[in-house]
């Protein structure tokens, strides 16, 4: 199996960091600043931003879920993860996942106006549950995988693991007031993920033929 070039793997890192550290900025601004000053009613699908705010927001979170699907293809690819079924199931639904997430981002413009209890706005927010919940899975999946499969080392090899608890922990506050300061948190550990691929961006000399022995298992 031909390994990607470590080049491509760190300008995937660095858009996993672009994206996520403004992911991690943008719920602080939205959780210190944007909800406390709204005079938006928080049943409608655009809270806490007006209804011609939403279309540039949505537009922007968009674009940084781009930039972290791009990072996690880069990890996908570096095989750090290893060659087992759960590394390639687990990156496979963190990028299907984060793809949702986009699409959901989108899908919110001609709904921002709704109320959260009508269809429209029922949809959306459902398929946004659904990208959640395979990206945490995902993250799961492909974390323990990482974590088993030793090529990382120290903090870096916990990053998607811990990815993945933060993730599934959105799924609670993903229909409250809490939710940027979750976003925030999840952005954090993408940023760390990011790190971890842009400073090692495959596994070590001397651990490659242990992942060299999980391709041939695989």
């Amino acid at each position: 199996m031909a390994r990607p070039d470590t080049k491509s793997l760190r300008t995937a890192g660095i858009s996993c960091i672009v994206g996520a550290a403004a992911t991690t900025l943008g719920g602080i601004v939205v959780q210190g600043i944007v909800q406390p000053a709204t005079t938006v009613p928080d049943h409608r699908w655009s809270y806490p931003w007006s209804s011609g705010a939403l279309v540039p927001v949505s537009i922007l979170w968009a674009s940084l879920h781009v930039l972290v699907f791009v990072g996690l293809l880069g990890f996908a690819r570096s095989g750090v993860a290893g060659h087992t079924r759960s590394a390639r199931l687990g990156t496979t639904l963190a990028l299907v996942g984060t793809a949702l997430l986009f699409v959901g981002e989108l899908a919110s413009i001609p709904i921002r106006d709704q109320r959260t209890d009508d269809t429209g706005a029922v949809i959306v927010g459902a398929l946004f549950a659904l990208a959640i919940l395979l990206t945490a899975v995902g993250f799961l999946a492909a974390g323990i995988a990482t974590v088993q499969a030793r090529l990382w080392q120290g903090w870096r090899r916990f990053t998607p693991l811990t990815a993945g608890i933060v993730t599934l922990a959105l799924l609670g506050v993903n229909v409250t007031k809490a939710l940027p300061t979750g976003v925030a948190i999840y952005g954090l550990c993408l940023v760390a993920l990011g790190v971890a691929l842009y400073t090692q961006p495959t596994p070590e000399a001397e651990e490659r033929a242990v992942l060299a022995a999980q391709e041939q298992a695989a």
